[in-house]
């Protein structure tokens, strides 16, 4: 027998996850007190005390539905082969952007050397005009 091999009987250890409520005289829930019985407060209930949540001051509004726009650079593009179709697909394909929610944006930063037919939402000017000037394609989806 050697001390590193050994284990603790079959069944004998239980997960961290214990359930309550099985015969046991407390139900798992301790003796007495408001945490022991049925309707104890919510969590952040600070005995009527105003709670840390509604004392901290709130700043600035969050606007739900606003649009997440992706955004990369022409730089980004020089991945593609020459003639290639540049599309939402073909990004994600390549591990240029990860969760597209809204809508991809391609911006004028860096250069590009190769002839590419880019399709995606939307482009700045400077992008746009660089696509085009080496006779690719800018087309808005």
């Amino acid at each position: 027998m050697d001390l590193s091999t050994l284990k603790p009987a079959a069944g004998s250890v239980t997960s961290g996850s214990f359930r309550k409520g099985r015969g046991d005289k407390t139900a798992g829930k301790g003796t007495k007190g408001q945490k022991a019985r049925s309707g104890a407060p919510r969590i952040g209930f600070e005995g009527g005390q105003m709670p840390l949540y509604r004392r901290l001051p709130k700043r600035g509004f969050k606007n739900v539905g606003r649009a997440v726009i992706e955004t990369i650079n022409l730089s980004d593009l020089e991945k593609f082969e020459d003639g290639s179709e540049v599309t939402v697909e073909a990004l994600l394909e390549k591990g240029i952007i990860r969760d597209p929610k809204d809508g991809v944006k391609v911006l004028g930063n860096g250069e590009l050397t190769k002839k590419l037919n880019v399709s995606l939402n939307a482009f700045s000017a400077s992008a746009k005009a660089k696509i085009e000037e080496l006779g690719g394609k800018a087309e808005v989806i």
